[in-house]
């Protein structure tokens, strides 16, 4: 009767357990800020013109079935973004760099709040550079450059809210 009765509690007490983890991982908004004006290398803030949209839309990807009215609001404000001068890649001494700091908030649960500071520069997004992407030859103002930055970072966000 004992075994039975704890099974059955320990059954209930796992699955409550894990609709409290699913509710922790929802997302109620997403706000992506940056100010271009700020960016004093007028090559790279035309690179990065349209770096907030992109991140946000990369976001609202990633966490599509995780949207809810009752989730986490997420803020970045990215506070630095510089393009590097191309052949730096190539040794490992890039410049090319995203740095936000991410803030989760919730509006009646204090358990949901967090903030952080995401870095993420060319050779941490070298994974999510295709396979037949040559990075000897490939600038890096390029459009493959920037799509795996934006994926690396949005990436390092979801990843913490797991």
């Amino acid at each position: 009767m004992f075994q039975r009765f704890a099974i059955g509690g320990l059954a209930a007490l796992m699955l409550t357990s894990a609709a409290f983890s699913d509710t922790s991982k929802t997302v109620g908004s997403i706000e992506v800020l940056l100010q271009i004006d700020a960016i004093e290398n007028p090559e790279a803030a035309a690179y990065w013109t349209s770096l907030a949209d992109d991140l946000e839309n990369a976001l609202a990807a990633r966490l599509m079935g995780q949207m809810a009215d009752d989730g986490i609001n997420l803020k970045i404000d990215l506070e630095e973004v510089s393009l590097s001068g191309g052949i730096t890649e190539k040794f490992g001494f890039a410049d090319t760099r995203l740095i936000g700091d991410v803030v989760m908030t919730h509006a009646t649960d204090n358990t949901r709040f967090g903030a952080y500071e995401l870095t993420v520069d060319i050779n941490s997004a070298m994974p999510m550079l295709p396979p037949d992407v040559d990075v000897t030859t490939l600038p890096a103002d390029s459009r493959v450059y920037y799509d795996a930055m934006v994926a690396t970072f949005a990436d390092g966000v979801v990843e913490r809210l797991q």
